[in-house]
């Protein structure tokens, strides 16, 4: 009976993310901002699109890194494809990089906001001052381009597309600021969803919830930690383009994260055994 279960429950899951009328003709032309865009997820994101035929601004921190990525997508086929080296700690940041973009691009037709700021794990990530620069860089400067985007979303009816973490919606231990983030991207964004629709704004937020993110970054922020393996960074990619591209509200990568956000409901209070499978707790407390 179990098995027969499980099996119905992952046919209509691979129905629902497959069965999304996702057309790539539908990119060809559109003008996209991405953040974050220098490696990993972000990265492969800039390349998907680069073949698609989008108009690109690409923004990260290191110039260096944004050149190359630059060059690949020119390679891939991208018409236009701009870059503009940006560090969101900077409260000044956000502004400056979607200006620049509108200047480029002459308007917007998707915003992804994929850039990730992270520390060590553990309890010396908890500190005042790491929360307040996690904050800074995972959430107010996601609000920042946000809010100066929409006017220009608003126009050509586009889309918000929000790559956020499964600690957004399921906390875990020796993540606490990380987790606040990306809990506060998940409550602003949906009240924002609500907000427009009220309003009746035709602009459509996707909320992606990946994995581990596949980059040296994240991998080594973890190192010790948990035994979680990152999630490939080409198909976790795709699946947010066509999430972005179809106006869904959200993504799950790999799929049966949203099984875990179900059964989160159910169970919202784990038991200390069951969390320390993935962890190991004396790297995660040093």
């Amino acid at each position: 009976m179990k098995v027969l279960l499980l099996t119905g429950l992952g046919a209509l899951f691979f129905a629902y993310y497959w069965d999304d009328n996702f057309d790539p003709a539908s990119l060809q032309g559109a003008r996209v901002l991405l953040t974050g865009a220098s490696a990993g997820v972000g990265e492969e994101l800039a390349y998907h699109y680069a073949r698609l035929g989008s108009h690109l601004v690409l923004t990260a921190h290191t110039e260096a890194l944004l050149q190359k990525v630059v060059g690949n997508c020119r390679k891939l086929g991208a018409p236009k494809v701009f870059y503009i080296a940006a560090d969101m700690a900077s409260p000044e940041a956000p502004e400056s990089v979607v200006q620049f973009a509108l200047d480029k691009l002459g308007g917007l037709d998707y915003l992804v906001l994929n850039h990730i700021g992270g520390v060590p794990a553990g309890t010396r990530a908890r500190t005042p001052q790491a929360t307040r620069w996690l904050m800074q860089v995972n959430f107010l400067s996601y609000v920042q381009l946000t809010s100066r985007a929409l006017p220009s979303l608003t126009d050509s009816k586009g889309s918000l597309v929000v790559v956020s973490s499964l600690l957004g919606r399921v906390p875990t231990s020796f993540s606490t600021p990380y987790s606040a983030a990306k809990f506060a991207l998940d409550s602003f964004f949906g009240s924002l969803r609500r907000e427009l629709d009220v309003q009746d704004v035709n602009v459509a937020i996707t909320m992606c919830v990946l994995g581990l993110r596949d980059r040296a970054s994240a991998a080594e922020a973890v190192r010790g930690v948990t035994r979680v393996k990152a999630a490939p960074g080409p198909k976790a990619a795709l699946a947010v383009i066509r999430g972005g591209a179809t106006r869904a509200a959200g993504v799950f990568y790999p799929w049966r994260f949203h099984l875990l956000c179900l059964l989160r409901r159910w169970l919202p209070r784990p038991r200390a055994w069951f969390i320390r499978q993935d962890l190991n707790v004396t790297a995660a407390a040093a």
